[in-house]
Order: structure tokens, then C-alpha cells, then sequence
């Protein structure tokens, strides 16, 4: 029971299920697109599966989420009852949303927001958001929560396996990441987060199928005999493909104590582009879960 009416607050690009949304009462802000027809909410005005469409034609510009509206979230926040705010945003490597949310939840009258700069995104926010909704349903304390809440987000790690770069490249949303040359041998990167936030490339693997695998061994690898864990897969505009790697992941890794299973979102999906593949560990480590701290 969610006593002491603390509420969870995130953006587009956590791709969260909205099964989780309703379930947890998660408020999510959308980031914006422009198209050159106009301007659409993320998941709100249009859906990935429009945006991958469009991609072949135009890439839209991203956009943080107007400010308005995170005023009014917040209002809505308070009116529920809800006094503290977790909120828990898409990577300020990529994106001025953290930024933007922290900013007006310290203007906010009525109510203590916290926010954090999860330096993820999709699975990496996802997995974060979900892990809070858990403990705040157990009776963790605010204090807690705060204490718990960045050793959590360093002890999250996601990667993405993308077909191309072109799309990363042309939205000038490459970053650290080194050029991929081989499009004729078939070299696939995998990206994921650096400390600061930013997309970064972790491997160059030859063909689809073992880019897959990697990801999945590399997954694999950060989990300790006997460590608990949870584990998360997303796809964007691959629904066949993420039958293959929640197969593999869960067969590699059995004994996770929650799976989030996510579709990418239309700001990700614009960025990377289509025939995307993710898999996230989250350690639920001895300095996660000391509620007293170190």
C-alpha cells in the first residue's frame, strides 16, 4: 500500500507497459516530434509503428516535453493526494527532459519532488521506474527511497543491437559512437550507455543472429551465481525478433525476480531507427537493498 501517497513521475522514453502504468498509477510525460506537418505527442499523438513508417520519407525533430504540461502533471499529482514526487527521466545525455522536470518541480508548491537523471533510457529508465513502484507498495520510506534510488540506476545496465547507424547519424544524436564501417559484411553495433549519458558503441558484430547472442552473453555476464536481478527485452518494430531474445535471455538468465518486456517509444524509435533489440539487468544488490544505507 502506497501510504505515504509518494508518486512516480517519468517521460515517453521509459517505455513502460501500460498495463504497469495503470497497475503502479504512473504519471508519464510525453516528449514531442515535428514532422514537417506538424507536431505530435510521444505514444500520445502518434504511435511508434507511424513514426518507423515515416522515417523512410522524413526524420522528425525531437523535442522536450512541453513545460506546460509538466505543470499540469504535477498539479494533477497534488489534487491525487500525493505529496512527494519520485521522478525518474530518459538520460540527460540525451535530452533536456531530466532537466526540465527537475526545474519545475522545485517551483511546485504542495509538493517535494526528487528527481533523477537515470542516464538510460528505455529498458534502463523502464526497469528503474518499475523497481520504485515496488518498494513504494512494500512501505519503503521516502528516506529510503532517496537512498536507494542511484545505486539502483548505476547497478542497471541495457544494450541495443540497431541495423544502422544512418538513422543515429543523421539526427546528430551520435555521440561517442565510433563509425561502423562494413554495411556490406553485415557489421552490427551494439550500443549502450556511457557514465555520462551518452549512446556508446560495445561491440561490432558480424550478422544479426550474433549480434543477438552477444548482447545476451554480455547481459549475462553481469550477473553473479546466485546474485537477484531483474531482467527486461524491448524491441522497436521487431515483434518477431523479441520472441527470440526473451527466449534467449530468460533461458541465460532463469532466475530474475521481475521481467518488464517493452516496446520502444516514437523519440527512441526516431533516433535509432527501425529493427531495434534490447536486453537490461537491473542487480538488486546488498547496497541497493540496505535500507539503513552504508
Amino acid at each position: 500500500m502506497n501510504q505515504q501517497k509518494i508518486a512516480l513521475l517519468t517521460d515517453s522514453c521509459a517505455d513502460i507497459p501500460q498495463a504497469d502504468i495503470r497497475k503502479y498509477d504512473i504519471f508519464v510525460v510525453p516528449l514531442k516530434l515535428i514532422f514537417s506537418d506538424g507536431e505530435y505527442a510521444d505514444g500520445v499523438d502518434i504511435s511508434a509503428a507511424e513514426v518507423y513508417r515515416r522515417l523512410k520519407k522524413e526524420i522528425p525533430k525531437t523535442t522536450l516535453p512541453d513545460g506546460g504540461q509538466v505543470s499540469d502533471t504535477l498539479e494533477r499529482i497534488r489534487q491525487a493526494g500525493y505529496t512527494k514526487v519520485l521522478a525518474i527521466n530518459f538520460s540527460s545525455g540525451l535530452s533536456g527532459t531530466h532537466n526540465l522536470i527537475r526545474l519545475i518541480g522545485e517551483q511546485t508548491v504542495g509538493l517535494e519532488v526528487a528527481a533523477f537523471d537515470t542516464l538510460s533510457g528505455s529498458l534502463g529508465t523502464g526497469m528503474t521506474v518499475l523497481q520504485a513502484a515496488r518498494w513504494i507498495e512494500e512501505g519503503w520510506t521516502w528516506p529510503e527511497l532517496l537512498r536507494a534510488i542511484p545505486p539502483l540506476m548505476r547497478a542497471t545496465h541495457v544494450f541495443f543491437c540497431v541495423d544502422t547507424l544512418e538513422y543515429l547519424q543523421k539526427g546528430g544524436r551520435v555521440g561517442k559512437i565510433t563509425a561502423v564501417a562494413g554495411t556490406m559484411l553485415q557489421i552490427k553495433p551494439i550500443l549502450s550507455f556511457a557514465p555520462d549519458g551518452q549512446l556508446v558503441n560495445v561491440a561490432k558484430i558480424r550478422g544479426r543472429k550474433a549480434a543477438v547472442d552477444q548482447m545476451v552473453r554480455m547481459a549475462t555476464a553481469l550477473v553473479l551465481r546466485g546474485a537477484r536481478f531483474n531482467l527486461a527485452v524491448a524491441h522497436g518494430d521487431a515483434p518477431e525478433e523479441l520472441k527470440v531474445i526473451r527466449s534467449l535471455a530468460q533461458k541465460s538468465l532463469p532466475d530474475f525476480e521481475n521481467f518488464m518486456e517493452g516496446e520502444i517509444d516514437c523519440t527512441l524509435g526516431a533516433y535509432v531507427g527501425p529493427h531495434l533489440l534490447g536486453v537490461g539487468v537491473q542487480l538488486l544488490t546488498d547496497a541497493v537493498l540496505s535500507k539503513k544505507g552504508e
